[in-house]
């Protein structure tokens, strides 16, 4: 089962992904796993350029909003149907407020109190969204879980409750399952952003300072196969990036989550399976060569090739480990090669110059 939400989830993420990731900015993390990995992707991202507290207030309006120029609240927004109320920028910020639908704040997903407030996590805009101010308040500074017992629902249906995931059972809110997801990434970024520089921060029974507690962990990587990365996380990567200098590795690479965590998440090996194959020049203009794991016992591969539509362009079968095939015919632009072995599937991205 994990293998088969981890193939679709890389495929989804890949025909959802554009070219705004600077060239060679994974390149220190190529080839690692766990604490190395996590390590290399705290060097690559930490040292961001720091924005104020209040001028979020103007940044939330180039991360988090939405087609029609309301604000993307996640904590009201119902992507199937009509959210039941929507604000204004500027118009509908917070001041006070009795209930729903009032106004829009600043709401700390990973809640400030865990840090004591410090800089620069108090204004980094990747756990930053502007929420409802009263459903913020109700959600408070609980963890996020599943909710067993429900003790209120807002009216998108997000969930105050007692936590049903094996590990805890104290209060816990629980968003809608579109947006799971995102805030489960929002979760590793921030545990991976202040790796190291943790020292003031506070454990409770979500985390371990900047660590994620295992049961929680394992709560945010189901929320994260289950909802996969999306357009509006793909946006506002690439939009946080050009304020801050630093991307959210989790939504340009959402395979990392695995690969860091592998062993509390019981994965063996993944390693292996990721960089199971690999292919050289990349980026190309005619050719490619395919180099497969050493460790992989196979008599054949199957090769095939995905545009950025997620259509077939190309298919093909290989028996040996080294092989080469001619992307010549093919377009310019960004490509998905999967290789299939013995019923089990391997996934790189391919850029054609």
């Amino acid at each position: 089962m994990i293998r088969f939400y981890l193939v679709c989830f890389l495929v989804f993420q890949f025909l959802y992904s554009n070219s705004q990731i600077p060239t060679g900015y994974y390149n220190s993390a190529q080839g690692l796993t766990g604490i190395p990995l996590k390590q290399a992707l705290h060097n690559i991202i930490k040292n961001h350029n720091s924005v104020s507290y209040s001028s979020l207030w103007s940044y939330f309006q180039q991360t988090d909003k939405k087609a029609n120029g309301k604000v993307w609240d996640m904590y009201s927004d119902n992507p199937n149907g009509t959210p039941p109320y929507e604000y204004t920028y500027t118009s509908d910020q917070c001041g006070s407020y009795s209930g729903e639908g009032v106004c829009y704040n600043r709401e700390h997903s990973w809640p400030q109190s865990w840090f004591n407030s410090n800089s620069p996590m108090v204004s980094d805009l990747f756990h930053l969204y502007p929420t409802d101010g009263y459903v913020n308040g109700k959600r408070g500074d609980n963890p996020y879980g599943n909710v067993g017992s429900v003790t209120w629902t807002s009216l998108n249906g997000s969930k105050l409750g007692y936590c049903n995931f094996p590990g805890y059972t104290g209060l816990v809110f629980e968003p809608i399952d579109e947006y799971k997801g995102d805030l489960a990434r929002t979760y590793f970024y921030m545990s991976v952003r202040y790796y190291t520089e943790d020292g003031s921060w506070l454990t409770n029974d979500m985390v371990i300072k900047s660590d994620i507690k295992d049961w929680a962990l394992k709560n945010l990587y189901e929320w994260h196969l289950a909802d996969t990365v999306s357009q509006k996380e793909i946006d506002r990567n690439n939009k946080v990036y050009g304020i801050q200098n630093n991307r959210n590795p989790f939504i340009d690479h959402p395979e990392y989550v695995e690969m860091v965590w592998n062993t509390i998440l019981g994965i063996q090996n993944h390693n292996e399976n990721v960089y199971s194959f690999k292919l050289f020049p990349n980026p190309t203009t005619d050719n490619v060569n395919i180099s497969i794991n050493s460790k992989i016992d196979f008599s054949s591969a199957k090769i095939n090739i995905y545009n950025n539509l997620g259509q077939k362009v190309s298919n093909s079968i290989i028996q040996e480990k080294n092989s080469k095939i001619d992307v010549s015919y093919l377009p310019k632009g960004f490509y998905l090669v999967s290789i299939t072995i013995d019923d089990a599937n391997y996934f790189e991205r391919l850029f054609i110059e």
